[in-house]
């Protein structure tokens, strides 16, 4: 089960990757809690960023 709240935050945020990913985690029940034209806002907004995490390094780091 997945409650996802969605509230009005910065665009970069709202995202339709962000959307999908709660959307495929939840195996039985999605609640999304928010308004709909931000929920509208997010299904339209396919903007991709790069994101800069340090994932791969700190992975290195891990396993060293």
């Amino acid at each position: 089960m997945v409650i996802m709240p969605i509230s009005q935050t910065a665009p970069m945020l709202l995202t339709r990757n962000l959307l999908y990913t709660g959307m495929t985690r939840a195996k039985k029940l999605l609640i999304i809690i928010g308004n709909k034209n931000i929920i509208d806002f997010m299904i339209n907004n396919a903007d991709n960023k790069k994101r800069n995490t340090g994932l791969c390094y700190k992975m290195i780091e891990y396993n060293n």
